[in-house]
């Protein structure tokens, strides 16, 4: 089974697509870029303190009976292998274990120079350590967990090194611009193969 974002609308997380409802139908903002992110200092902090608040809502969101009854089919042998585009660990959190998350996960996050691996609950705890008094209001949720702010409240936005090396941190997804892991594609292309039939979701 291969599913995309429309099976997490009904959990309450938005799409980029949809028509009237989906991020590109009611804002002129487009999701960041991977070389905008990986070269520039202040995109990764506007980009951190907009996921830092919308981080507690989106990491709220609860699998619907779309990803319930896929990870019933997995338990009842009906379902070889599941893989996903989406970044929002609702298939993980129904249970889902024969699983490949293509585009990477929000719930982790990944040092760029060392390549440590962290919970994303856990840099949230050290976000607020830093900004004991930084406080935002959100101006809208976008798909992938972060929310709307004026560069103004950004500015004062304190964000953490990797606490290994003090490399910079960056949410283990692969954002546009960037690619798949050439492994991460092999293996999917290998379950596809063995695959008897293919439902995309």
């Amino acid at each position: 089974v291969m599913t995309g974002a429309g099976i997490s609308t009904e959990s309450g997380i938005p799409d980029y697509r949809s028509e009237k409802v989906g991020l590109y139908a009611r804002t002129d903002r487009r999701p960041i870029q991977h070389g905008d992110f990986v070269r520039s200092a202040p995109i990764r902090q506007r980009y951190w303190a907009r996921n830092f608040v919308g981080w507690p809502q989106f990491s709220s969101h609860q699998p619907n009976p779309a990803h319930w009854a896929l990870s019933n089919w997995e338990r009842l042998g009906k379902l070889y292998w599941l893989v996903t585009q989406n970044v929002d660990a609702l298939h993980t959190k129904a249970g889902s274990q024969r699983l490949t998350e293509l585009h990477g996960c929000m719930h982790r996050v990944l040092c760029l120079d060392c390549g440590e691996q962290t919970p994303r609950r856990v840099l949230q705890e050290r976000f607020e350590v830093l900004n004991p008094t930084w406080s935002a209001e959100a101006h809208g949720l976008a798909p992938d967990g972060d929310v709307f702010l004026t560069e103004e409240q950004v500015q004062s936005f304190q964000v953490p090194s990797c606490s290994r090396c003090g490399g910079p941190l960056k949410p283990d997804v692969v954002f546009f611009g960037d690619t798949v892991n050439p492994n991460t594609v092999d293996f999917v292309h290998k379950r596809v193969k063995e695959a008897d039939s293919l439902l995309v979701v």
